[in-house]
Parts: C-alpha cells; structure tokens; sequence
C-alpha cells in the first residue's frame, strides 16, 4: 500500500493544560485532521479533549480510547499489564482502520507526546506503517518551574525526571544525588515520593505544583501539602541549587598550601594548614551544622555512590586535600577548603569548627573514609571538648584494595588482611610483627602506603619477611590509580617484586598459599582465591 492511499497519524502535543499553550503547529493540525483519537478513563472525560475543544469541528469523527483498567484490579488473565497490551492493540487497531481507508488521525496528547505520554504506545504499533509526525509540546516539567518562578536547572546542573511509581529506595537513592529533580505521577505515590524526598535529605527544598496553567492550579511547600489532596496530575519539583540560600557566612578558604603530598594513595592521610580556623568572627548560628566525612572512592565520578554524590551536592563547605577536592565538581555558593595532606587532625577540628558555626560541611576523603583516612581523624577529635554535640557522620566509599581486586579478578576471594606499610604513624616494629602474623595465618594482604619518595625501603623488606610464609611464586598484584588516567594492573611473583616499580599511588595484593593464577583465552592474565580452603 503506498504512502498516497494512507491517511497521516499526528502525534499532537497540547501542552500542560493551559488552551493558549497550544503550538501553532498543534492547532494547524488538528483543525486540518479527519479524525480525533484521545485517551480517558471510564468515567469518559479526557483532559486532552478538554484542551482541544476550541479547535474541534462537529463534523471531526471522534475516537475515544478508553482504559480498561487506571488504579483499580482486573481480572484480565494476563493482570494489568496483559489488560493494557489487550487494549492499546485495540487501540491502534481501530486507528489503522482510519488510516488505511485515507483519513488524517491526530491523536491528542497532553504535554508532549513522547513525554511519560499515552501517545507513544500509538507510536510504536503504527509509526513503521503510516507516514507520522509528531509535534511537541511544553511539558509539565516546564509549566511546573515556570509557574513556580524559580530557575530549573543552570550552568551545568544535570536535570532528573523521575516517575513516582519507582519503589522508595530507588528514588531515595537517585533524588540524593541529584542537582535538580521533577517527580511525575503523584495521585497514590505521593506519600512514598515524600518520604523518599525526606530520606535523602532533600524535604525542605522540594516544591508542590498541581495541574499546572489549569485553573485548579495549586502551588506549596511540598512538606506542606496534605497527602489525601494529592491528585495525579501533580508533581515534586526540587528547583536549581545554584543561589539557593546558604548558612550565615563563614569562615573564609582555607589556605592552600600544596606541600609534600605524603604517602597516600587512598586517602589515608589528609589535613588543614595550621594557623586558619573556623572560629573567626561570628561565632555560633543558631540552626544545628553537621560533618558528614565522605568517601570519593578510588579515583572520578564513576566510582562515587548515590549517597557520597548526595552528601557533596547538599554540603555548604568542602574541607579536604587538595587532591581529592579538585576530583569534586565546583558548585556555586559552595565553600571549598582545600590543604596539604599531612595535617588532617587540625582539618578536622576546622570542618567541626565550621559546623558548630550552623554550617553543613563535607569531609572529603578518597578511596573510604574509614580505611587509613579521615575518618578517624574527625571523630578523634569529634569526642573531644568542644566539639561532642557535634553531629558526624561518615558515608561509605569504595576502598582502593576492592578496585585494584576488581581489576585483577579476586584475590580477596578469601579471607584477608589490611595493612599499612607506612611507619609514619606507627613503628615499623609493629608493621613487620603483623606483617607475619598474617603470613602464618595464610591470609591474603592488601598492602596500603608501600612506598613514596621519602621511604623506599618497606617493601624490599616486607618481601624478605613474607617470603618466610610464601613461596617464590606467589602473585602479587600491583594496582596503580585505579580508575585515574595513569592505571596500571600486573601481576607478579612475589620474589620479583621490585621496590622500585612501587610508589604512593600503588597498593599491593599478596596472595595467599590458595591464591591462583590463568590466563584467560582472551589473553587476560587473572588472580584469584578460592572460598574453600583444603582440609588439615
């Protein structure tokens, strides 16, 4: 059948509600169509017809595709999702019918048609048989922010559109992370979409608009509004951050002194020049503060989780190595305080200082903050006067032993020990003594801080003791900024392990008597150790 024996089918956007909203191009169509298709429910008003009802003519052949089934049960075979199928074949049955006998079908859509829109189930049974157009139209999302009269999204502020029917924790975990957000299909998912705002710590900057550019429009404080008056043509707007209200001030940046970057890797080592503190003039807000020490994993974004992204984003002042605060995205209104990487026990005092002033600070720390980092260090000094009503929180990262064993397979398959080979903090006496410990108790070892410009005698040494436990060829893995632009993965035997091919941004993986080797038929090299170990 060719092109010029069918009719057309028009996907036709109106916009939010508003009839004025309405393309020139909508109403052109329209006006020029043999046939009207619009959805609605059982009660069989539609809000699509409703906009439209200026431009339609008495002679336009109307079909109203009715649901079957919006909220209720059904005792189709196939549940909801079989009923739904069932009805929009039906659907694009009778459409094809129209097109097929030559007649122009406009199908109506609110906001645009491939936008959350009923019109797309259309589009996708009809659209590679008929010639098809499809015309746009504002969206809900726009009317919403416009009608609220605050900015969306600027700068580089990424925009998240989430349907409300997604379960809690998925939307807890992505409105955390997001810089701006509109939540769609309120109605019955209301008090789920609000306790999720309120989980992710968002409640208090999100916004209520309710069929926007209608006449029944309605906007509020979405921590205002009264779940039993929520309709579904409603959404949860988190509006920009950018000039969003911030604390009361504050202490200015703190110096950047750029030193010595010391041993770290992995974020084991972290501070604040001294001499700069939080407790400049202004002295104490009187709204509570709060640090929250977040870890950045390994190395860029990819490797951040939902609630370190969410931390960042919320956080009024950044505190952290120079380093790892370059790896965080600049986000204006936001105070950054970056320092060198050897006095983290005067950088905490400095982001606790900063929150007794009311102010919501981030600690940030790579790799996760609870491993050789600053975790400690924070709450060291969080149990101490005057900072133990002082609320702290640490939110989880990847470590840089899980990202290296990810890249070379899985030597921490089994059990495993964690040591640093840094003897700034602790006596070197102590590492050797544990060091063998673990050896004897054939443990895999994740070796944090190996070597740097300043000690390069640890790892010959700790290969002379664990070579007393392991044989020659037991293979270590050599991780190099993993996830960074200069990673580098081998795999070695322990006897060749070389001191000279390690510094501070490697992290070494010593495998235990199980651990094994292979060559992949790719010709991967890959390490791992198995669950069960041999009976005695």
């Amino acid at each position: 059948m060719s092109e010029q024996q069918t009719g057309r089918l028009y996907g036709v956007g109106l916009g939010p509600g508003d009839p004025s909203l309405m393309t020139v191009r909508a109403v052109e169509v329209i006006a020029a169509a043999d046939v009207i298709a619009y959805h609605s429910a059982r009660h069989g008003r539609s809000i699509a017809r409703s906009i439209a009802e200026r431009h339609l003519r008495p002679d336009h052949i109307e079909e109203r595709l009715v649901y079957p089934v919006t909220t209720e049960t059904t005792d189709h075979p196939g549940g909801y999702r079989g009923a739904m199928e069932e009805f929009y074949a039906d659907a694009a049955a009778r459409l094809a019918a129209h097109l097929d006998a030559g007649r122009t079908v406009a199908v109506l859509a609110e906001g645009d048609p491939l936008f959350y829109g009923s019109y797309m189930h259309m589009h996708k049974r009809l659209a590679d048989r008929y010639p098809t157009e499809v015309i746009p139209g504002v969206t809900s999302v726009s009317a919403a922010a416009a009608r609220l009269g605050t900015p969306l999204v600027e700068g580089e502020e990424v925009l998240t559109v989430l349907p409300g029917t997604l379960p809690e924790e998925e939307l807890t975990a992505r409105l955390a992370t997001a810089d701006a957000a509109a939540v769609m299909k309120l109605g019955r998912t209301f008090p789920t979409v609000r306790r999720a705002l309120e989980r992710s710590g968002r409640l208090a900057d999100a916004r209520y608009v309710e069929r926007a550019t209608m006449n029944a429009e309605r906007t509020a404080p979405l921590a205002e509004v009264d779940p039993e008056s929520v309709p579904y043509f409603s959404m949860a707007v988190l509006p920009s951050r950018v000039d969003a209200p911030h604390g009361d001030g504050g202490a200015g940046v703190a110096g950047g002194d750029r030193g010595d970057r010391g041993d770290a890797p992995n974020g084991d080592r972290v501070g604040m020049p001294s001499g700069e503190r939080a407790d400049a003039p202004g002295g104490v807000s009187g709204r509570p503060g709060e640090v929250v020490v977040v870890g950045l994993g390994p190395a860029g974004p990819l490797w951040l989780t939902p609630e370190a992204r969410g931390e960042l984003a919320a956080a009024e002042d950044l505190v952290g190595y120079t380093t790892y605060l370059d790896r965080v995205p600049v986000r204006p209104g936001q105070r950054r305080h970056a320092s060198d990487n050897k006095v983290e026990a005067v950088r905490a005092e400095f982001a606790l200082d900063l929150a007794r002033r009311g102010r919501r600070v981030a600690v940030v720390s790579s790799g996760d903050p609870g491993v050789f980092a600053m975790a400690t260090a924070v709450l060291e000094a969080a149990c101490e006067d005057p900072y133990r009503e002082v609320p702290v929180r640490i939110v989880p990262g990847m470590t840089a032993a899980h990202a290296a064993a990810a890249r070379a397979g899985a030597p921490l398959g089994h059990d495993y020990a964690v040591i640093s080979l840094s003897d700034r903090l602790k006596p070197w006496e102590v590492i050797a003594e544990r060091l063998r410990a673990a050896a004897a108790a054939d443990l895999v070892l994740a070796l944090y801080n190996p070597g740097s410009r300043s000690r390069v005698w640890q790892v010959g040494k700790a290969r002379e003791l664990l070579l007393e436990h392991r044989a020659p060829d037991t293979p270590v893995v050599l991780g190099r900024d993993i996830g960074g632009p200069g990673e580098r993965v081998r795999i070695v035997r322990l006897a060749d392990l070389d001191p000279a091919q390690i510094d501070m941004r490697t992290i070494l993986l010593v495998g235990s008597t199980q651990t094994r080797t292979a060559r992949r038929g790719d010709g991967t090299d890959i390490v791992w150790t198995p669950r069960r170990y041999p009976e005695a």
